[in-house]
């Protein structure tokens, strides 16, 4: 890497880095989902948070939001081509946490 070029784990982690946002993706690895889904799997994040996060990840092309114009409004998140691409990066972490835990 030269000197003087960006820390990849820095980029990395400003996508995807904090409390939630790998925690999100992951959740929408399988299907879609609404917020109130999304909202109900992730134990702990409040509303406000997971709406931020969602808009952050919307603006870094990492999820898709699709609003339908009907009544009630129903609004489904999926991830992009850029996210479905972390796939084998969270099966590389799901396979080192199982060996982590085993020991």
């Amino acid at each position: 890497m030269k000197e003087n070029s960006k820390c990849t784990a820095s980029i990395f982690n400003k996508k995807v880095g904090g409390k939630w946002k790998l925690t999100i993706i992951y959740n929408l690895r399988n299907k879609d989902l609404r917020f109130g889904q999304l909202a109900n799997l992730i134990e702990g994040i409040s509303r406000k948070v997971l709406t931020d996060h969602l808009k952050q990840l919307e603006v870094d092309n990492l999820i898709k939001r699709e609003s339908f114009n009907e009544s009630p409004p129903r609004v489904v998140y999926s991830l992009t081509e850029s996210a479905k691409a972390l796939q084998k990066v969270l099966y590389s972490i799901d396979k080192w946490v199982v060996e982590f835990e085993m020991k």
